[in-house]
């Protein structure tokens, strides 16, 4: 008797965990974002980086106007210098997403989720729509913060941007966006690597180092590379002014879009088909 109970038990706890809707799998994975430390300090760190560059680059750029041509200043992108803070605040996001799923796997923690939740597929979409929303709430905050705070200096010489110019809601927006993608590269990274300080260091290079070195590549394929490669491509969605020969600000976010789901979808193939 006491054995079919046991069995019976077994069988409706298989139920109930192989039966894991997606919502329950959203939210839990929304508590287990929040229930760690670091989540809270790289947002800090996001937004306290960025405003802060974001207000010195303004501050800098406003207080050498004297120094510059005619041309320099008719030419003069404010709102792309107002969220210049980005380029490096966007480290702070992208380490979150390879986080998010790398510490798991450091913990061995990720054994347990399985468990709970053996569909792989739903319980990673579960995780990517988590911290996309995450990334792009804060994102937004951030670059709407870098905006307005850069504006206070450019005001002073009646040269700030405002949100009804055009292109420039779109480019704070992209600014966002652009936190977006490079929090979708460290969460492609972690899917790939499994390792937090791997994929952390894989993104840092990815977004940070090799964009700076593909400067330095000769001949035409070395600046179609430098024109294309990941922050170099994506940095063009805060654009109001277009420089010729450079991507558009559409163009670049799709290259820099593509250049994270390919490798997001690499990994969603291999985590589905290796062990924990």
């Amino acid at each position: 008797m006491s054995t079919m109970t046991a069995e019976s038990s077994a069988v409706q706890f298989e139920g109930r965990r192989t039966g894991a809707s997606l919502g329950h799998v959203i939210r839990s994975e929304w508590t287990k974002i929040w229930s760690v430390r670091s989540t809270l300090w790289t947002i800090l760190s996001l937004v306290v980086v960025t405003v802060g560059l974001s207000a010195l680059f303004a501050w800098g750029a406003s207080s050498n106007l004297s120094r510059m041509s005619p041309a320099d200043r008719a030419s003069l992108d404010v709102t792309s210098s107002a969220l210049g803070g980005l380029l490096l605040g966007q480290l702070a996001i992208a380490v979150l997403g390879a986080l998010v799923i790398s510490g798991e796997y450091s913990t061995g923690g990720i054994k347990a989720t399985l468990t709970a939740v053996p569909t792989r597929m739903r319980l990673l979409f579960a995780k990517w729509l988590v911290f996309g929303v995450v990334a792009f709430i804060v994102g937004e905050i951030t670059a709407f913060g870098a905006f307005f705070v850069s504006m206070i200096f450019w005001s002073h010489h009646d040269m700030a941007a405002h949100l009804g110019d055009p292109g420039v809601l779109r480019a704070v927006i992209g600014g966002g966006l652009y936190v977006l993608a490079s929090g979708m590269f460290g969460f492609a990274a972690g899917v790939l690597i499994r390792h937090s300080g791997g994929s952390i260091g894989a993104v840092v290079g990815v977004l940070f180092v090799a964009p700076l070195l593909t400067n330095a590549l000769p001949g035409q394929w070395g600046k179609d590379i430098n024109k294309y490669f990941t922050a170099n491509a994506g940095q063009h969605i805060t654009d109001t002014v277009h420089t010729a020969g450079n991507l558009s600000p559409w163009a670049g976010y799709l290259t820099i879009t593509i250049e994270w789901l390919v490798p997001l979808l690499f990994g969603a193939w291999l985590f589905k088909r290796r062990d924990a």
